[in-house]
């Protein structure tokens, strides 16, 4: 009798060969990248440093493309935008201590994103480790802590025949839904030492699926089918799952209206008959979904920005569909169900009964026009017309990548992405600096469609030296920075709050002269020759940098 477990694959007599006689000159180094090319790893993002340069060596002798950024941050950035239009790992090589501590906001927005991030950071020799305070440069008591509460799992590696399954179950672990960044640690003496271990080939590192159980299924299906006014809030989860289809044909089968939140932007068609849009920092929205009897939530955890500053309080029966567990109910009493997106509405298509609802498009209208009337009311014509040149020049397949600001805040609400997985923000951990490196990540994923970053003056500053990394790699990305002379939505909260601004004033360069100085075509806008300008900066080959100076407001608040 043969069990599954008694079933080995039998290597070749080439690969046997190949094996005895591994090639000389390998180290540790080489078994990391031999095992990234071995998962399907084809680019890897980083900075090399110290006690990293095993890894960075080990490159040369791989098939493996290097795009190397000039900040570990950014670095950081980028990979996380790889992922996330990718769907694979996205590899990112960094040095000890500071190199390392210098990705961490990068690697909280990738978890707060669930951005697949696979950093791979070196540590000081073995002889240093125990934190016994022995001196050596770059030396942390505890490098791992620093990283524990951020990525989702931490791998360490003392020997080099722990290299390829430590990387290969990181590179689970970060794939496994929710996907998300995951740290794996070698010393320096561990890279750089000879190995005569075999070359690694092919690794199977496939996660399991994140399967709905039938029960939870049947009862959601049930309450779906029956309600009076149902509704779907959905999240990134459906645009990480590549559910969108499932999506729009689950609410046409129940005639139910959907709002996406800010990282489901493209989840949903935003001139569908049942789309609500993203206006979900609106309270005409926020009493929408509060009178619906059953409220589907599909991959989003309804946290701060997606519950219109937690004011939302829903009053109907809440089904929700999350992969990750921690978010199940983190929120709102529910009928959690801990899935994966897509095959949770795959679940549901195929149980839930039709059901016709003629009054649930319009309903939609109107809420829609109680929203546009809100705004007509503020007199901000300028920033919807700036949004709309943006719309106007960008191509349909372009992704867009929007830093902390003004622009980016209305985007959220108010911009259409036309296609899932092609608008993505920082929103989730909210730090500056995001928006251009993104980009850069996302034109080395797909350098045939041009790209936009969107930044304010404030935010551009974090990211200036990856003009040179920009035009280095050739990358197609245009870059819109909105001058408005220092934090703008920092100066518009504290004067609203404190009655003037304190520390949100910036000195600032001439930013066309100084990407021009980069070798990078720029040229300075206005609202009038926005799209013009931009359309021409998507046409043309490798970045360009197109600046609007303009202050810009934000429309009024809804929740306090």
């Amino acid at each position: 009798m043969t069990h599954d477990h008694d079933l080995v694959l039998r290597p070749t007599a080439a690969q046997t060969e190949a094996a005895l006689a591994p090639p000389a000159g390998r180290n540790g180094g080489d078994l990391v990248v031999e095992t990234l090319s071995g998962l399907g790893a084809t680019t890897v993002f980083g900075l090399p440093g110290q006690h990293a340069l095993g890894m960075f060596d080990a490159l040369r002798r791989s098939s493996l493309r290097y795009v190397g950024l000039r900040v570990e941050n950014n670095a950081g950035f980028a990979a996380d935008a790889y992922g996330r239009i990718t769907g694979e790992a996205a590899p990112l090589l960094l040095s000890t201590g500071p190199g390392a501590l210098m990705s961490l906001a990068a690697l909280q927005e990738a978890a707060a994103a669930s951005a697949p991030v696979l950093a791979i950071g070196s540590q000081v020799p073995s002889a240093g480790l125990g934190g016994g305070r022995h001196g050596y440069l770059h030396e942390l008591r505890d490098q791992q802590a620093s990283f524990r509460d951020i990525v989702k799992s931490v791998h360490v590696v003392r020997t080099a025949s722990q290299i390829p399954s430590a990387i290969a179950a990181a590179w689970e672990s970060a794939l496994t839904a929710p996907h998300g960044p995951v740290w794996v640690e070698i010393p320096q003496d561990v890279l750089l030492a000879a190995t005569t271990l075999p070359v690694v080939t092919a690794m199977d590192a496939t996660p399991d699926d994140v399967v709905p159980r039938p029960e939870l299924t049947a009862v959601a299906a049930d309450l779906l089918s029956n309600a009076a006014r149902p509704a779907i809030v959905a999240g990134g989860g459906v645009v990480r799952s590549d559910a969108s289809g499932k999506l729009l044909a689950l609410a046409e089968k129940l005639d139910a209206p959907v709002v996406t939140t800010f990282g489901g932007k493209g989840a949903f068609p935003w001139e569908h008959p049942l789309s609500l849009q993203s206006w979900l920092e609106d309270r005409h929205t926020t009493d929408f979904l509060e009178s619906a009897d059953v409220l589907l939530v599909v991959g989003s955890g309804l946290g701060e920005l997606s519950s219109n500053y937690h004011t939302f309080a829903p009053r109907g029966r809440v089904i929700q569909i999350e992969a990750d567990l921690g978010k199940l109910e983190s929120n709102h009493p529910a009928l959690g169900i801990h899935a994966d997106a897509r095959l949770a509405l795959s679940a549901l298509l195929e149980t839930v009964s039709d059901r016709e609802d003629p009054s649930a498009a319009t309903s939609v209208r109107n809420v829609l026009e109680a929203v546009r009337a809100r705004l007509d009311s503020q007199e901000l014509t300028l920033e919807q017309r700036i949004l709309a040149s943006v719309r106007e020049a960008l191509p349909d397949d372009s992704p867009s990548f929007w830093d902390m600001t003004i622009l980016a805040y209305w985007a959220w609400s108010a911009f259409d992405a036309r296609r899932p997985n092609t608008m993505h923000s920082a929103q989730g951990a909210g730090g500056l600096g995001y928006g251009f490196p993104a980009a850069l990540g996302a034109a080395a994923a797909d350098p045939s469609r041009p790209v936009l970053a969107v930044s304010g003056d404030g935010g551009a500053m974090y990211s200036l030296a990856e003009l040179a990394t920009a035009r280095q790699y050739g990358l197609p990305v245009t870059w819109l920075i909105v001058d408005d002379g220092g934090y703008g939505i920092l100066r518009e909260y504290m004067t609203d709050a404190f009655g003037e601004a304190t520390a949100t004033e910036l000195a600032r360069p001439d930013f066309v002269a100084l990407a021009e100085s980069f070798g990078v075509p720029a040229v300075r806008t206005s609202p009038e020759s926005l799209s013009e300008d931009l359309a021409k900066a998507f046409a043309r080959p490798g970045p360009s940098v197109v600046v609007l100076p303009a202050l810009l407001r934000m429309f009024a608040p809804t929740h306090l």
